[in-house]
């Protein structure tokens, strides 16, 4: 990063291990800028989602460990914090799959959300700020969750999150399985909550709607990152642009299923 460009979140190296065997994460690097917001790119299984469990603390839930490596934020390590020890320090995720409380009304999730929360003055000006973001949950703050549609849910999940007043926001698949229209409603809300002053890591394999909002990104193939640089370096790249963007022919193909040595060679070097 720049001198210019601070680092927020740091991972270093990092190395992870599932039941004392599987190797799944081999001395990942990535930097989250203070300010900016940097996307992770990978097929299912590339081990992104590891990654997120590996920053948040989530690893022991699922049997996993950090063998390796370091996960600074700011000058500050995680490892070996407790999750809510690591929300309160200013980290918040949306999980994929939005994991909202489905029988909680819209408002009693977002209280959920506080739930590391003291202050009521501060709850309280969080809560209008999400009624701000997420107009249609002011709307529908007494509807129960569970009836909401994909998108609603979406905007719950990430709505929920922000009441903790997050400096960054760890955003997993968030446009996964919603229509062109939400993805790009997603991706507006995305740029206005990083425009407020939270930094943000996103998790996509929508190559084109995270790497236009972006200000770095990386590029993760069976738990390494094989390419990375600035989001618009990456959106001119050939091979990016063939087995994500679609450019490449009229067969759409995804990275995961292109076998060439040649690129894994000169993304490896």
């Amino acid at each position: 990063m720049s001198e210019h460009s601070p680092t927020h979140l740091s991972v270093r190296n990092l190395e992870v291990v599932y039941n004392d065997v599987a190797l799944v994460l081999r001395g990942v690097t990535l930097e989250v800028p203070r300010g900016g917001i940097a996307t992770l790119l990978g097929a299912n299984g590339a081990g992104k989602t590891t990654l997120l469990r590996a920053i948040t603390g989530l690893l022991r839930i699922h049997r996993g460990a950090i063998t390796k490596g370091e996960v600074l934020l700011g000058d500050e390590s995680l490892v070996g914090l407790e999750p809510a020890q690591i929300v309160r320090r200013g980290l918040s995720q949306v999980m994929e799959g939005r994991r909202i409380f489905a029988e909680l009304t819209v408002d009693e999730n977002l209280r959920a959300g506080a739930y590391t929360k003291r202050d009521r003055d501060e709850i309280k000006r969080n809560h209008e700020r999400v009624m701000e973001l997420f107009p249609v949950l002011a709307d529908r703050r007494r509807s129960v969750a569970g009836y909401l549609s994909g998108g609603e849910q979406q905007m719950l999940a990430m709505g929920r999150a922000l009441m903790q007043s997050p400096d960054l926001l760890l955003l997993d698949e968030p446009s996964l399985g919603l229509a062109p229209r939400l993805v790009e409603n997603i991706r507006d809300l995305i740029v206005d909550i990083n425009r407020a002053g939270t930094s943000v890591l996103l998790v996509e394999q929508n190559a084109a709607m995270a790497l236009s909002i972006s200000t770095v990104g990386y590029v993760m193939e069976t738990g390494r990152i094989v390419r990375d640089g600035p989001a618009a370096e990456l959106r001119e790249d050939k091979d990016i642009r063939e087995f994500y963007l679609g450019t490449g022919g009229d067969e759409r193909k995804s990275f995961r299923d292109v076998k060439s040595y040649r690129r894994r060679k000169r993304w490896s070097a």
